[in-house]
């Protein structure tokens, strides 16, 4: 009950071929890919030299660095008579 049978797994590719289409997963998979890739090759350089990681955080292209942070958009409640929220 507990494994996964030829056919379990069929029925799950079938089913992710009709939801992703057969053009998306190729270029999915590969994606997962390289950002595995990527992680473990960070983790590596991390267990390496734990005090370079402490002082130089890894950046990826298109850094925090490189933009300001985001700041939260200020929000007022509309008011009027066609705004009902539910407060009768």
């Amino acid at each position: 009950m507990g494994e996964m049978s030829p056919w379990h797994w069929a029925i799950v590719i079938l089913v992710l071929v009709v939801l992703f289409g057969s053009k998306r997963l190729p270029s999915a998979a590969r994606s997962l890919g390289q950002s595995l890739r990527i992680f473990t090759s960070e983790m590596k350089e991390m267990h390496a030299d734990p005090r370079a990681a402490k002082t130089n955080p890894p950046t990826t292209a298109g850094s925090a660095s490189q933009r300001p942070p985001a700041q939260p958009v200020p929000t007022t409640e509309p008011t009027g008579p066609d705004v009902d929220f539910g407060r009768s």
